[in-house]
């Protein structure tokens, strides 16, 4: 062990005072202050500025509004009928209608005038020899009233 002794660097040599524990507190505290800053706007981050969604401003959202939503449901045929004014979504398998419909009103801000819910099974895929599936889901298809549009960011 003396070998590495002879790396090891003592205060003594180097002439430096050893570092006392109230600097140490100091600089952990500094440090602290400095990640604690509250956001200058005042306005606490949402589930809707997360995923690109618009909500009004300074509205908090509920639970609900973020939890029965899953994520827009982008194909050619949903993106087809975004002309006819009625929007595809990815929902929670709990969800119904109602809830469906309060939480795409108060995630972005439009009328909803109905909304459809299917079920899609779970599909069984093969991979050589073994067998597996590929998870189903529940998806809505929201019509919105005449003027309303949601903006999904394709």
């Amino acid at each position: 062990m003396a070998i590495l002794d002879v790396f090891k660097k003592s205060d003594k040599d180097e002439g430096n005072e050893p570092i006392k524990k109230d600097e140490v507190k100091v600089e952990k505290s500094a440090k602290e202050e400095k990640t604690a800053k509250p956001l200058k706007s005042g306005k606490k981050t949402s589930e809707a500025s997360i995923r690109g969604g618009s909500a009004s401003a300074g509205k908090e959202l509920s639970q609900g509004a973020a939890r029965f939503l899953s994520a827009p449901h982008v194909t050619e045929k949903a993106i087809n009928m975004g002309q006819q004014n009625k929007y595809v979504f990815k929902v929670n398998c709990d969800a119904n209608k109602s809830e469906v419909k309060k939480a795409i009103a108060e995630l972005y801000g439009v009328r909803v005038m109905d909304v459809n819910i299917v079920n899609i099974p779970r599909k069984k895929k093969r991979v050589g020899m073994r067998e597996g599936f590929k998870p189903g889901f529940k998806k809505a298809v929201a019509t919105l009233m005449a003027g309303d549009k949601i903006e999904i960011g394709i």
